[in-house]
């Protein structure tokens, strides 16, 4: 048995695992065949990626299913799927998992292909489900209390824009939006949300992470509007650490490592 966790991070378009050898970080990305289901493509890689054939103390499983943020206080476990299905649409081959964020009083709700789920349980004992944003959420809350200034996040992952906002142990605002690999679409929803908050242009800050083609014009346009604009560097930020080097590395991946608890 092997002590350390796996981490499999399941978008629409990629597979990727993480996981520790000898306390060196280990990142593989398996292939995809977009012609096969994601449950088929895991299912190969369990046969094929020498990553998948062995035991693990613990499992991650990150997913980048759209999310439905509920309010610890009104949320109801029996509720859970009939909310989700009502906002994002009904689909039978799809089930419903909470992710309870405590630092933030809230839960969110996101969705598994049964066959995908199906895949794991049949492979492994123990599973932790969360979106791919949960620890990217607890990263930013912490650094939200930093400075007197308000603060508005952008993370660019999987072809969509994460924006979100907090006040104190709250959200104050979360969406997403598909973007593609425009900067222009981003700019839109990032300022959209900005005045949509009250936000100060001259005095209020704008922080962006994650790699986004276009990644440059987007901090440049973003300063015609936004005097305090920050752009993530995640080895600057965690003073090069390891994980930070990592070609091919999302950074809400990095930080289940560098952000642990």
């Amino acid at each position: 048995m092997n002590n350390q966790r796996l981490i499999i991070r399941i978008s629409s378009g990629s597979l990727l695992l993480s996981t520790t050898n000898g306390g060196d970080v280990v990142f593989e990305r398996c292939p995809v065949k977009s012609s096969m289901s994601m449950a088929a493509n895991l299912r190969e890689a369990f046969r094929t990626i020498p990553l998948l054939q062995t035991s693990y103390g613990g499992v991650t499983v990150l997913s980048d299913s759209p999310v439905l943020m509920v309010p610890v206080d009104i949320f109801r476990d029996e509720e859970c799927d009939e909310q989700y299905r009502y906002v994002f649409g009904r689909q039978q081959s799809m089930a419903v998992v909470s992710h309870v964020l405590p630092e933030l009083n809230a839960v969110a709700l996101f969705a598994l292909s049964k066959d995908l789920l199906q895949v794991l349980r049949d492979r492994f004992s123990t599973i932790r489900l969360q979106p791919v944003m949960a620890a990217v959420w607890s990263h930013f809350h912490l650094k939200s209390f930093t400075g007197m200034r308000q603060k508005l996040y952008g993370y660019y992952h999987d072809q969509r824009m994460e924006v979100f906002a907090f006040h104190q142990h709250r959200f104050r605002f979360y969406n997403a939006y598909a973007v593609g690999q425009n900067p222009n679409d981003a700019l839109y929803y990032l300022l959209s949300v900005w005045k949509q908050l009250g936000l100060d242009p001259r005095e209020d800050e704008l922080h962006l992470s994650g790699v986004m083609p276009g990644r440059d014009q987007l901090a440049d346009e973003s300063r015609r509007f936004v005097k305090r604009v920050f752009m993530g560097n995640p080895s600057g930020e965690f003073n090069r650490a390891p994980v930070t080097q990592l070609e091919g590395m999302p950074y809400d991946m990095m930080l289940c490592y560098l952000k642990k608890g």
